[in-house]
């Protein structure tokens, strides 16, 4: 059995990023290998803690190590990893995961046969994932969550933030180095 991973997630969000690389994250044993993510925090203005703490925001204001689920357009649930000290509004939002686990129950969800097109972008992953607004708070080194070390190394690789409007100069986007899995391809 693997060991539950031991990610300092008091660190900032852009040292934490690049080391998830690589790791399994599964919800209720669906998942895979995390291969994009990005950093925000609450200093830069495309965070949603930019402006302070809301009812909206509060679970990126801490404990670290707890999901932030927020809705996208109003659509797709997607996650953040909280991290840095409490208090301080910062996180690492799942941009894609390469599917290993539970790949049919994820097909079903998503109503598609393409692999890579599963998980490859936030509202993906949430919807392969099952991921809900009641699991907002809720700490990852508990059910339904499971977070899994890298078997081994991985390349990672970074760039500017994708999909936004604000702060697109800082390179707080991370990924595996020529994962097909990716939301995008990085530059």
């Amino acid at each position: 059995m693997k060991r539950i991973i031991s990610l300092d997630f008091s660190l900032s969000p852009h040292l934490v990023a690049p080391q998830l690389i690589g790791c399994e994250f599964l919800v209720e044993g669906v998942g895979g290998l995390i291969v994009e993510v990005e950093a925000y925090d609450q200093s830069e203005p495309a965070s949603h803690t930019f402006t302070g703490k809301s009812e909206r925001n509060a679970a990126m204001f801490g404990p670290p190590g707890r999901a932030y689920v927020y809705r996208s357009y109003g659509i797709h649930w997607c996650l953040n990893f909280v991290c840095g000290a409490e208090g301080h509004g910062a996180g690492v939002l799942i941009r894609a995961i390469q599917p290993t686990q539970g790949i049919d129950i994820m097909r079903k969800r998503r109503a598609l046969a393409d692999d890579r097109l599963l998980c490859s972008g936030p509202g993906r992953v949430g919807q392969a994932l099952a991921i809900v607004h009641a699991m907002n708070g809720h700490s990852l080194d508990r059910k339904p969550f499971q977070l899994l070390p890298a078997s081994s190394p991985v390349d990672v690789v970074s760039g500017p933030r994708i999909g936004i409007s604000k702060a697109v100069d800082l390179p707080w986007r991370f990924g595996l180095a020529g994962s097909r899995f990716l939301s995008k391809p990085f530059r």
